[in-house]
């Protein structure tokens, strides 16, 4: 198994076989997280530190798991305790961080690009878990895996992705990963969420109708509305978007028999979907993403930090 990376921050430097053996090992390790005592000491010994300088529940929960689970030790950075809150520059904390000589940073920051940045002042394996608008990776590859499990091929795909594309950071990961890997993706939005050059996001389609296109969908991706990110009023009201973009009970009967139904988290009822759909037993892999985000981590920091030449301890 050959895995040459040092970082991840941009998925777009990584090839479909690359992908497949983060996968392929995050297959591998759901079996240690199905067991009574859920560890392996595959990377102890290894340090890692979780840089969220912006607030995360799902991430950094997954992360901090996925790092018990392979005996690595943590250190947890970040929030109103940051050195950064208190004027020091991001160089300089992460110069601090060096002096501790650790062996990876998991950074989570409200600038885009603040990652990679890290990756020039620090000899450390870095992993972007979110910066700005701009990725999201790992965010990716569990959306990958828990498609990838029910679907069993990316190639033809037809996948949809629908909501909040101008404010997503999910998109900016997402897009590129379906298209390495053979999928083909259409975003759905009101015109106020695209953003102004839509081509820019690489997907093949773009449509303005969720009705539309639903009757073509293998995958419907559901956004979150961020209202956080939100710059005026880009739609009249919270209930006139659901009523033409959320997946509700009565849309159930545009989809193909066998569509599934994705989101990042967390979901906002009655807007992205009615209960009916975000609960759907058959649909919905929303609880499924969760489960695959810790499994697809323990993948990424085990092959990052030189397991793909050590052999699977799992």
């Amino acid at each position: 198994m050959s895995f040459n990376h040092k970082h991840l921050i941009d998925i777009s430097e990584y090839s479909d076989t690359d992908i497949m053996t983060i996968l392929e090992t995050a297959k591998a390790f759901s079996s240690v997280n199905e067991r009574a005592i859920k560890k392996v000491p595959t990377l102890k010994g290894k340090t890692i530190v979780n840089m969220f300088n912006e607030p995360s529940t799902r991430t950094r929960s997954s992360f901090e798991l996925a790092e018990k689970r392979l005996s690595a030790d943590s250190l947890n950075f970040g929030g109103s305790s940051t050195s950064t809150v208190k004027g020091e520059s991001l160089i300089d904390t992460v110069m601090t961080l060096n002096a501790y000589k650790i062996d990876m940073i998991i950074v989570r920051d409200k600038h885009a690009g603040a990652p990679y940045i890290i990756t020039q002042h620090s000899p450390a394996h870095v992993i972007d878990a979110g910066d700005g608008k701009h990725g999201h990776p790992t965010q990716a590859l569990l959306d990958l895996y828990s498609i990838w499990e029910r679907k069993q091929n990316f190639e033809g795909l037809k996948v949809g992705i629908v909501g909040d594309i101008a404010h997503s950071r999910v998109c900016g990961s997402l897009i590129p990963a379906l298209k390495i890997m053979g999928a083909e993706v259409t975003v759905v939005a009101p015109g106020t969420l695209i953003p102004a050059a839509p081509e820019v996001l690489g997907a093949d389609h773009v449509s303005y109708s969720l009705d539309d296109v639903l009757p073509e969908l293998d995958v419907v991706y559901m956004l979150r509305i961020q209202r956080e990110r939100l710059e005026g009023a880009p739609f009249p009201s919270l209930r006139e978007y659901h009523q033409l973009f959320g997946l509700t009970k009565n849309r159930e009967k545009l989809m193909k028999p066998d569509a599934i139904v994705c989101h990042p988290g967390p979901i906002n009822r009655g807007v992205e979907f009615d209960s009916y759909m975000a609960d759907h037993p058959e649909r919905s892999v929303i609880l499924d993403q969760v489960y695959a985000g810790i499994c697809v981590r323990m993948a990424a920091l085990y092959l990052l930090l030189g397991g793909a030449d050590n052999g699977l301890s799992a």
